[in-house]
């Protein structure tokens, strides 16, 4: 008995349709390609959970959930790096017309984010180590990392080459104001936005 042939030629999958295969098969896990490299999150626990309420706070109380700015959570961001590449921050500050620029695979035109956060979970250095350089790539004017590892709030601004020249960490104790160009004056409290440790 012999092997019956193939009919016609087998098609690799894209990324981007190997990163939806991967999203239908694994439901609430976060699906992203950083680098041209398919990255799976699992759902994260009730304290990240906790402290993106606690951030998006001041956010709403700011008007930054209005008609010139939305403040969503888990909104794609297109990235400039690879042909497919994506990334799903947190919470993000975008331009209320959002809605009209959409790239592909609801993935949005990173010229209109604001601010990206990331509140740190299993996938850690990747949101320490390899968004920063992404996000700064693609322009976005602020990046908040919520390290709940290590106790602490960084504030990245200032893109420009691949890189934020402007680096600040906040430590439990303080506070600090965030940029005016996300579209109003918020101040946070390390405390509030820690309010569940790891």
């Amino acid at each position: 008995m012999s092997a019956a042939a193939l009919e016609g030629p087998f098609e690799q999958m894209t990324l981007l349709e190997s990163a939806e295969l991967i999203s239908k098969q694994f439901v609430g896990h976060r699906v992203e390609i950083l680098g041209e490299q398919i990255t799976v999150t699992p759902p994260p626990d009730g304290q990240h959970g906790d402290s993106l309420t606690s951030l998006s706070i001041p956010f709403l109380v700011a008007g930054l959930h209005g008609k010139t700015t939305r403040v969503i959570q888990g909104i794609g961001l297109w990235l400039p790096h690879g042909p497919s590449d994506y990334a799903v921050p947190d919470m993000s500050i975008v331009d209320a017309d959002y809605a009209d620029h959409l790239v592909e695979r609801n993935c949005y035109d990173p010229a209109i984010f604001r601010l990206v956060v990331e509140v740190t979970s299993s996938n850690h250095l990747i949101d320490l180590k390899i968004k920063p350089t992404l996000y700064a790539e693609a322009g976005v004017p602020v990046y908040v990392i919520v390290d709940r590892g290590k106790q602490r709030v960084m504030v990245l601004t200032d893109p420009e080459d691949g890189e934020y020249r402007l680096h600040a960490v906040h430590h439990p104790g303080q506070s600090f104001t965030l940029p005016e160009s996300i579209g109003a004056s918020v101040t946070l409290s390390v405390d509030d936005v820690l309010t569940a440790k790891k």
